[in-house]
């Protein structure tokens, strides 16, 4: 759907910038649903989560950049790296995560696609990424 680049801002600051295909970027309901992810992401913004710096989803080359987070997703450290987390490092994800939904459903998002490959495992906690299939809270659901 897109390519996700490392790069600097002019200030020196390391950030990720997520492009979109130029075939999707033609695509009305995908250029809605890109808007609707850099719009909760926004939305949710903090601690627990990549903070979103800039973005152009009008534009005919759709982007967005976050600040850059440093680390391994949890499929990685778990399923390449390191075998099962010893029970300490399992408790303190889950207290972490924990944190990191609470924010995320207080900002009236939900993400629908919480999985192993959307966390990553940093020094200071996990953080929650790729809010592509996120919902707000006013947004409906078909059949409800």
């Amino acid at each position: 759907m897109g390519r996700v680049y490392l790069a600097r801002s002019e200030g020196g600051r390391t950030v990720a910038v997520k492009t979109v295909h130029d075939g999707f970027a033609q695509n009305r309901e995908f250029r809605l649903r890109f808007a609707q992810e850099v719009a909760a992401a926004r939305r949710v913004g903090g601690k627990w989560t990549a903070p979103v710096l800039d973005a152009d989803t009008e534009g005919s080359a759709p982007w967005v950049a976050t600040g850059y987070i440093p680390g391994p997703d949890l499929h990685e450290v778990v399923a390449r790296s390191h075998g099962p987390l010893p029970p300490a490092s399992v408790l303190a994800l889950a207290n972490g995560l924990a944190h990191a939904l609470s924010a995320i459903h207080g900002a009236g998002v939900i993400h629908r696609d919480l999985k192993p490959s959307n966390i990553l495992v940093t020094a200071d906690g996990p953080r929650v990424v790729d809010f592509g299939i996120a919902r707000t809270l006013e947004t409906p659901v078909d059949g409800l």
